[in-house]
């Protein structure tokens, strides 16, 4: 009886075992080979053996025909589970279109250009340059008329407007309007609102007779020769070249 009751239990084991492999294994597939197939052919054989076939490029090819699989991951033989995406390229055939030359247009026209040709625009980046015009294409990739261009896309270089030149905001009070001005204006800094500020009244020493006032309405006349004596920007911040600088003078 103890025989047979170790014999019952490894023939339950053996089988538990056999089991659980079937279990775990009899979901996986093997990936078929896709190369060659049409989209509505590779997703039939997939759709046979639970996996999903996404086309996710297009490229040229000189040697698959249009419309047909060219790449795939992963590749045949590749045992997945069930559920499982293949990715694959299709071929769009020869090139058959001239890749054109949009270089020295605006991007838009650039744009409108490629499109029209049934292309797609790829990456844009952009770059100041001081001598370029601004809003033009500088470059292409690939260039124009290229051969052997596997990917149907044409990415651009635009031209930005150049970056503005920083300067640090000088201490110019104390020193006369006109050299102030001249020194600004080599630096392509502007000169804004110079407002004049009454006489100071002279300090009055003790004993002596009260100083007469300086009247609000008098006109001051501001000239090369007045003395600035506030500004703005305060002096030590960043300005760009363009600015504008204000002056109080005396």
């Amino acid at each position: 009886m103890l025989l047979l009751a170790l014999v019952l239990m490894t023939v339950a084991l053996i089988s538990a075992l056999t089991a659980m492999r079937f279990a775990i294994h009899g979901r996986e597939v093997a990936i078929p080979k896709l190369v060659g197939m049409s989209p509505f052919e590779a997703e039939h054989a997939g759709a046979g053996l639970g996996l999903q076939v996404v086309i996710e490029r297009q490229f040229y090819s000189a040697d698959i025909p249009e419309g047909k699989i060219m790449t795939q991951i992963p590749p045949p033989g590749t045992k997945v589970r069930r559920g499982w995406s293949v990715r694959v390229a299709q071929s769009l055939g020869p090139l058959r279109v001239a890749i054109p030359d949009v270089t020295g247009g605006s991007e838009r026209i650039a744009e409108l250009n490629i499109q029209r040709r049934r292309l797609t625009l790829g990456s844009v980046a952009h770059v100041s340059l001081p001598d370029a015009p601004l809003d033009r294409v500088i470059a292409q990739s690939p260039p124009a008329n290229a051969s052997g261009v596997s990917a149907p896309k044409i990415s651009l270089l635009i031209s930005d407007s150049p970056e503005p030149t920083f300067y640090v905001m000088p201490n110019l009070t104390g020193q006369p309007l006109g050299s102030a001005t001249l020194a600004l204006q080599d630096a392509g800094i502007k000169v804004g609102k110079v407002s004049a500020l009454p006489p100071a009244a002279s300090a009055q020493l003790p004993g002596e007779p009260q100083a007469a006032a300086v009247a609000p309405s008098a006109v001051v006349e501001v000239s090369g020769a007045s003395m600035i004596v506030s500004q703005t920007p305060a002096p030590g911040q960043k300005i760009a070249a363009g600015s504008t600088v204000n002056f109080e003078v005396r």
